[in-house]
This record gives C-alpha cells, sequence and structure tokens, in this order.
C-alpha cells in the first residue's frame, strides 16, 4: 500500500502543477466555440451608443470593467483580444486606451506564462539545466541573449501572442524578464491597434470596417522592423566578438 502511494504521489504532484494549465487549455477551446460569433466588431457595432452611454456616467467601473475582461481574454486565449484592443480605443481614445490595452494584456499574459512555468515549463528547464551537447548550448544561448529574444518575439507582427507567453516559459525565462519584455515590447503594436479603435466612430458612420491591416503599412511596419534590429543587435556584437575571440 505504502509502495502505491509512493508511486502515485508524483502523479498527483504533475497534475497539480499542470492543472491551471489544463485549466487554461479547457476554457480557451470552449470560448473558441462559444464566444468567436460573440466577441466580434459588428457586437461592438450595435452596442456602441450603449457602451458610450455607460462610460460617460460610470467612467472608472468601465475601465476597470473592461480592464477586467481583456485580462481574461488574455490569461485563457479567448477569441476577441484585436477586438478588446479597439474596444479601448474606442471607448477612452488613443492613449489612456493604450495604457489600459498595455497593462491589461501584460497581467493576463503573466497569467498564462505563470500556469506553463508552473507546469511543462518546470520540467523543460530541469532538462535543460542537466542536459548537455546540443541541449546545453542552445540552453546557453538562449541565457545569454534572453533580453533580445523576449523583445523580438513581441515586436515581430507574425509571432502569435499566445505562443510569445508560453515559450518563455518552457526555456526558463524569469517572471520579471517576461513582465519587463511584454510590458514594453506590445506597446507599439498596442498603440496602433488602439488609434484604430480611437477612430471607429468615424469607421461606423461610414458603414465601413476598421482596416487591422494597417500594422503592416510601411510607415507603421518600417519602426517596428527598426525596433526588431535594434533588440537583435546585442546578439549580433556577440556573436561577431565570438567569431573574432574577443
Amino acid at each position: 500500500m505504502t509502495q502505491h502511494s509512493d508511486e502515485a504521489q508524483p502523479q498527483k504532484n504533475l497534475l497539480r502543477r499542470n492543472l491551471p494549465l489544463i485549466v487554461i487549455a479547457v476554457v480557451a477551446a470552449i470560448g473558441a466555440f462559444t464566444l468567436r460569433d460573440v466577441l466580434t466588431f459588428d457586437t461592438l457595432r450595435d452596442n456602441r451608443e450603449a457602451l458610450l452611454a455607460f462610460r460617460d456616467a460610470n467612467y472608472l467601473v468601465t475601465a476597470l470593467g473592461f480592464m477586467a475582461v481583456y485580462i481574461l481574454i488574455v490569461a485563457f486565449s479567448l477569441p476577441g483580444a484585436t477586438l478588446a484592443t479597439l474596444t479601448g480605443g474606442f471607448l477612452f481614445g488613443t492613449w489612456v486606451g493604450s495604457a489600459l490595452n498595455v497593462t491589461s494584456a501584460t497581467i493576463g499574459a503573466i497569467a498564462i506564462f505563470l500556469a506553463a512555468k508552473m507546469g511543462l515549463g518546470a520540467r523543460m528547464e530541469a532538462r535543460m539545466d542537466t542536459g548537455t551537447g546540443t541541449i546545453r548550448r542552445i540552453k546557453d544561448g538562449i541565457d545569454e541573449n534572453q533580453w533580445s529574444m523576449l523583445f523580438l518575439i513581441r515586436l515581430v507582427p507574425a509571432v502569435p501572442f499566445f505562443v510569445a507567453n508560453i515559450l518563455p516559459a518552457l526555456v526558463g525565462v524569469t517572471l520579471f524578464r517576461f513582465a519587463v519584455s511584454t510590458f514594453f515590447g506590445i506597446i507599439p503594436g498596442g498603440v496602433v491597434y488602439t488609434s484604430v479603435g480611437a477612430g471607429l466612430g468615424d469607421v461606423f458612420a461610414r458603414g465601413e470596417t476598421p482596416d487591422l491591416g494597417i500594422i503592416f503599412e510601411p510607415y507603421i511596419l518600417g519602426p517596428i522592423l527598426g525596433l526588431c534590429a535594434l533588440a537583435l543587435l546585442p546578439v549580433v556584437i556577440k556573436a561577431i566578438r565570438g567569431k573574432k575571440g574577443i
């Protein structure tokens, strides 16, 4: 009986560590089917007057409620993150909206990061720490360039937000580095989409839909790619010094 209990204990501990990530995965799967037709641009358009009226009467409550919803959307990887960003701009303007959007997205990202780090991340990090050969070289390379890599995956528009939240947890990134790089790394894209949301009043009046591809316009993508190059600069310098034996 004792032996059976000893064997079952590690399995229970493993399940307990992975429980938050399992809950997130289940809620995300349910949300993908139940909310995809609810959290839409049409829903925002049809309820815009009621939302603006409630905001005018209850500004602080609206801001806190908006943040809570945004955090839940990101933490559980629910559909509607882009719509939430647009809504932040629509309700609060570019600058206040950007502050609320970036803060909420960062908090939600931290939640899913911690869930992944507690479960899969802990096992992966342990294996990489005790690994040798190629695994050890990969681990050392990640450790040497963490800041650059973290900012890069946030700045590149092609990297899904969910991936950028999970991947750092699997390679031993600390919470501090993850939080800082997430907050500052999502500011450029966050401001762009929030500004689009701030102009939704005119879009609604014309009966159009917002242009979410604006982030790929040269005048916006150019500066973002410049920030990507800046994030990669320390990596390039280390590589050059390594080749020259400096």
